[in-house]
């Protein structure tokens, strides 16, 4: 078996960190309305896999393709691009 040669990646937002060794990552795109011409957000959640638990709600990922690992969870952690802000923290 080899590894796919160019993985699929994306970079979203980190919407959830709740489980064990998994993030859920939200990534948005623009598109184009066919009619009236206005660019309009979709988003979509992706289930990633995050094997050292170092990420943080907020946090902006960069994320790949791979094979299934769970019945959701196709998609593993690549680099942590920028760390988010916590929210209620003034310090």
């Amino acid at each position: 078996m080899t590894e796919a040669k160019n993985p699929r990646s994306l970079v979203g937002t980190v919407v959830s960190n709740l489980m064990d060794k998994s993030i859920v990552v939200n990534v948005e795109r623009r598109i184009q309305h066919p009619l009236y011409k206005k660019y309009i957000r979709r988003s979509k959640k992706f289930h990633a896999h995050d094997a050292e638990n170092i990420c943080h709600i907020g946090d902006i990922v960069k994320i790949e393709e791979c094979r299934p690992l769970s019945k959701t969870k196709s998609w593993r952690l690549v680099s942590v691009l920028a760390e988010g802000v916590i929210e209620g923290d003034n310090a």
